[in-house]
């Protein structure tokens, strides 16, 4: 079994904002740093294997911080980014509704895409990582995800910069841990 810890990154200016970042690849601000600092003092304690992220700027600045003092590996992977949200980048939601009237959903990746994506990524690095304790550094969206398939559940709320959550990869299959 390898034990998953997922946590979001910390805020930026298009979180605070309410835009839709996608894979745009806005930096943290300070209070996303200051979040990431926290975060990782609350994690001080616990024994990880390794440290993988999101390649997008603002999953790899809370990866680093959280990383700092360990002597682990903290590998980036694309198939932990955020869905493509296509032409809503960096739009709230009232700038869609302007511009794209009637549109319900965006013309970037399928959210079924998208899970399949992060689920499969997740999944091939707790495979490779049996017996171990991992942190994954990734996106809202993405922890969602991956949240839903484990738990079964598709009605799991908003995820919260700098939050945690614990999966298990046993035997090929992601579930929650109580």
């Amino acid at each position: 079994m390898a034990e998953l810890i997922l946590v979001r990154h910390g805020e930026t200016d298009w979180n605070r904002d309410l835009r839709y970042q996608g894979h745009a690849d806005p930096p943290l601000n300070d209070a996303g740093r200051a979040q990431a600092h926290e975060l990782a003092r609350e994690l001080d304690g616990l024994e990880l294997d390794a440290i993988y992220t999101s390649d997008l700027r603002r999953a790899t600045e809370t990866a680093e911080i959280i990383h700092a003092g360990r002597d682990i590996p903290l590998r980036r992977e694309v198939g932990l980014r955020e869905i493509d949200v296509g032409s809503w980048s960096g739009l709230t939601r009232t700038e869609i509704e302007e511009r794209f009237p009637g549109v319900e959903i965006h013309d970037g990746e399928t959210p079924e895409a998208h899970r399949t994506r992060v689920v499969g990524t997740v999944a091939a690095i707790a495979a490779r990582h049996d017996g171990a304790r991992i942190l994954i550094v990734s996106h809202g969206g993405s922890l969602r995800a991956l949240l839903a398939h484990a738990l079964r559940d598709d009605s799991v709320a908003r995820v919260e910069n700098c939050a945690i959550y614990r999966l298990a990869f046993r035997d090929g299959v992601l579930r929650g841990i109580n």
